[in-house]
Parts: structure tokens; C-alpha cells; sequence
């Protein structure tokens, strides 16, 4: 895709090549599928890999070669392609408790042999799989994400979102595992959750420690929808930019879908969004892209600001915590003296970098917990039809054109906890949901695609101001009895 062809697998040592295929989505349920047999392969996981770039950079990294690198991300407007990522929770049916690593590794063996996944091993532990552009990976507490290739509509989108479901649940069923569709892990503790053995994982939970319990919950407790959106040049990224940090707090509200926490109401409809914000340096709304001089350059100085976690050398992730990526760029980081970064590096440490939206050589938007199947698909939708039309785009830009820095802040704190109910100068976010939707609605049909009807769930949620965190709130006090068990069949996929 445009820049999304650069969000590459951790790089990998590629054995033999395979093919597969699925059938088509026809809106609402599977029809059945046919995969074309092939020779599986194995990948190896080697860490981060940027266009075959060498381990050990051969010259000096300068702040130059950041910048360009985040430029190069622009491409034409036919370019543009859409990528959704979304993560959901396993669980045994028949105890309702969270999968362990054994359970997670047959059902990523089941997967790739059923359906001619490349299998990505660590070791002696499969932790992924690979099928062209699309990827299969393991977060820190078990949570299985499905980050897909970059398509050119929404229609290819669900689809896609819908094969992938299909083959899990296919080898899920056999296993006994059941996906929740929820942003929070709704009944177990903690202490509860396995951890995937992944190096990378081992140090960032070590430094996401230092913060507390709401550091490792966003790691291991959580589940969200991630879209990832191109931009045609600087001044394009900066509207978009802008545009999306303002709106992060509406799509966490419209998909607020996380409201139990240890077996019982969290008091928050986006328990998720609001853990979120547990370190200043790597989360957050970014105040500095309202600033005048916004740019690719400013975004780096950020970037190079944020301690750095971890570097990969000699097949193996090295403990970098709270060292300066700045230090690296000389050639004096503690942890690997003398050695300068590469590109690989530099990719990498964005990835340890966790704002509202997330810049790399496209866009981030990270504000949406995870829910049902059509809640999934109404989340690229909600974004390609704001930001991928100028006019539509731009009705956002003048809408938020007077709102302040602390007033996004203040919606921020307060939408985890009243949703659509908050109000951002004396203006309800419902209200102005009204307006984003209708813009999101004409942006989509400008696209000529038949694409608004992924928008359908949050008219909803939208006409009713009911979310599905209060829908699922409504029947934990009346139908559920209060017994959170329920959920697990409520939101299973």
C-alpha cells in the first residue's frame, strides 16, 4: 500500500513462498470458503528490518534522515490505501479463562496449516504468522491481532476482517477457544492473564513496570481497533494530524465498549481509554501539532525526546530503557557503545511510542476499543470518511479551529467516563457527533464506493446516545443478574 506497504512484519528470514486465498464477504455472514493448498513456510523472527537495512549502520544517522524518512511517506491521493488492525481476547469456553501460550500456539500451528500461513517463530516459539500483507500477531497478554494489508476500500476491509475470523474461529472452535470483543479485559485479574514469551515484550514490560498497574494493563488487559491512513504531503499530514487528535476522545466515545473491570463495572464506559494516558513521554494528545510550526521536523524532535526501550542486534533485543535516542545518533548509547542507528532503529523506536495518533510514514488512529464485527468495520469508516475528503476534512478543521489545547485535554479526561454526555464548550459531544457523522457520510459517498453503509452502527449510537458499553451496563443490571459470566457470551464473536 502507499506507506502501509511499510509496516513490515519484525524482520525476517523468509523460507519458500505461499500462496492462499478466500471468498468474498457478502455483507453480513460467511458463505463457506475454498483456500488453495500450498508449501507452508517459516519465517524467523530477526527484530525490526527496513528495506534489507544493514544490522550496523556503515555512517552516522543525522536528524535529516529522520525527517525525510517520516516525509517519504507521502504519496498521490490514488495511492491511499486503508489498513485496519484489531485486537481481540481468547478464552476456554468452557472455564471462560483467559488462554495460555500453549493454547495460542495451536491455534496459530491449526491456522497456518489449514489456511497456508507462514509461520512466524522466536526461538522455539511460533508467535505470528504472515500471508502476503497481512499479519497474525500475539500481544504481551495473549490478545490475538489480526493487522491487515492495505486495501483500497472499505468493502475489501471487511472482508478481510471476515476471513480472518472465519479461519480463527474455525481452528478456535475445535480448540474449545471462544474471541471476546470487548477493549477491556472484563473478568480476570491481572495476575490472571498469561504473558507471550516475546523478548521485545520482556523489556518493555519491565519499563512500562515503572508506571504502576495502569502500564501493564494497557500491555496486557486491553484490546483496541487501529486504523492506518496515508497523507499526500507535510501540509496534508498536518491537517490530518490535527483533525484526528482533535477527534480521538469522539471515537473513543462512539466505541466505548469497555466498561467491566475485575468481574464488575469499572465506572468508566472506556475503561481502556482511560488507563491510556500512564506515561507523558509516549502517550498522550500531542499539544505541539496545534502549534504554528508543526511539521515532520517537529514530530522527530518529539520522537527523539521519548527514551528509548530497546535496539536489536545479533538476533537479540537489547535493554535500552530510558537511555537517548540522541546518544545513539553519536554513537555513545550505553548499552552498545560506538554504534550508531540505522533506519531499522529508527522505525523500531517509533513503535515503543504511544500517542492518540501515531505518526510513522503514515497515520495511526488509536482511539477505538475493540467490539463486535460491525462496530470493527465502522472504525475505518468513520476515519477514510473524514480524512481521505478535503471537504469533509476540512468542515473538521474549521469545527476545531477555536478549541484550545486544555479543552482537548479536559474531553480527553472526561469522555472515559460520560461518553457522548461530555461537553466541550458548553456544546455536547453527542451534538457534535451529529455533525462528524454526517461529514464522515458525504466524505464516503464523494469516494462513489457505496462505502457509508459501515457508518450504519453509528447512526445508532449516535440517534440513541447508547453505546455499547451502556448496552452492555444495561444488561449486567437486568438480564445478567450482575453476573459478568454472561459477557463472554454476549460479545463472543
Amino acid at each position: 500500500m502507499g506507506s502501509l506497504n511499510l509496516k513490515w512484519t519484525p524482520g525476517c528470514l523468509v523460507f519458500g513462498k505461499v500462496e492462499s486465498s478466500y471468498d468474498k464477504f457478502n455483507g453480513k455472514e460467511r458463505r463457506g470458503a475454498r483456500f488453495k493448498g500450498g508449501r507452508r513456510s517459516v519465517i524467523v523472527a530477526t527484530g525490526p528490518a527496513i528495506d534489507q537495512a544493514p544490522a550496523i549502520a556503515q555512517e552516522p544517522l543525522t536528524k535529516d534522515h529522520l525527517i525525510h524518512y517520516m516525509a517519504s511517506g507521502c504519496k498521490p491521493k490514488q495511492s491511499w490505501r486503508i489498513g485496519t488492525e484489531h485486537e481481540k481476547f481468547g478464552f476456554e469456553r468452557n472455564t471462560l479463562r483467559s488462554i495460555n501460550y500453549k493454547q495460542l500456539s495451536a491455534l496459530l500451528n491449526g491456522i497456518a496449516e489449514r489456511f497456508d500461513w507462514e509461520k512466524i517463530m522466536e526461538g522455539d516459539n511460533i508467535i505470528g504468522l504472515k500471508n502476503d500483507k497481512q499479519n497474525i500477531s500475539l500481544e504481551r497478554g495473549g490478545q490475538f491481532e489480526l493487522s491487515g494489508a492495505p486495501l483500497k476500500t472499505l468493502h475489501q476491509t471487511c472482508d478481510e476482517i471476515n476471513s480472518h475470523l472465519y479461519q480463527a474461529k474455525t481452528v478456535a472452535d475445535e480448540l474449545g477457544i471462544g474471541f471476546l470483543g470487548l477493549g477491556y479485559q472484563p473478568k480476570w485479574r491481572l495476575e490472571d492473564i498469561i504473558r507471550v514469551p516475546k523478548e521485545r515484550y520482556n523489556i518493555l514490560q519491565n519499563q512500562l513496570c515503572k508506571f504502576g498497574s495502569p502500564g501493564l494493563e494497557i500491555l496486557i488487559m486491553t484490546c483496541s481497533v487501529q486504523v492506518n491512513l496515508d497523507f499526500s504531503s507535510e501540509a496534508d499530514m498536518i491537517k490530518k494530524m490535527r483533525a484526528s487528535i482533535a477527534l480521538q476522545p469522539l471515537a473513543a466515545a462512539l466505541f466505548a465498549n469497555s466498561p467491566f473491570k475485575d468481574g464488575v463495572p469499572s465506572s468508566y464506559l472506556t475503561t481502556r481509554s482511560h488507563i491510556g494516558e500512564f506515561d507523558k513521554h509516549r502517550t498522550g494528545i500531542l499539544p505541539f501539532v496545534f502549534y504554528d510550526n508543526f511539521g515532520f521536523e517537529q514530530y522527530v524532535d518529539y520522537a527523539l525526546d521519548v527514551p528509548m526501550v530497546f535496539v536489536y542486534r545479533g538476533n537479540k533485543y537489547i535493554d535500552c530503557r530510558d537511555m537517548s535516542f540522541r546518544d545513539f545518533m553519536a554513537g555513545k548509547l550505553p548499552a552498545i557503545p560506538g554504534q550508531v542507528p540505522t533506519l531499522a532503529d529508527w522505525e523500531n523506536h517509533l513503535t515503543t511510542i504511544f500517542p492518540e495518533v501515531r505518526l510513522k510514514r503514515y497515520m495511526e488512529m488509536r482511539g477505538a476499543d475493540n467490539g463486535p464485527l460491525h462496530m470493527i468495520c465502522a472504525v475505518p469508516a468513520f476515519w477514510v470518511g473524514l480524512l481521505y475528503d478535503e471537504v469533509s476534512l476540512q468542515n473538521v478543521l474549521d469545527m476545531i479551529a477555536d478549541w484550545t489545547t486544555e479543552d482537548l485535554q479536559n474531553l480527553r479526561n472526561m469522555v472515559p467516563i460520560t461518553g457522548l454526555r461530555t461537553s466541550i464548550q458548553g456544546r455536547l459531544l453527542r451534538h457534535i457527533a451529529e455533525d462528524v457523522l454526517k461529514w464522515a457520510k458525504e466524505g464516503l459517498d464523494r469516494r462513489g464506493l457505496n462505502e457509508s453503509v459501515f457508518l450504519d452502527p453509528l447512526k445508532e449510537v449516535v440517534f440513541t446516545g447508547f453505546t455499547q458499553a451502556d448496552k452492555l451496563l444495561e444488561l449486567y443490571h437486568s438480564n445478567w443478574g450482575k453476573n459478568i459470566d454472561h459477557v463472554f457470551r454476549e460479545c463472543c464473536y
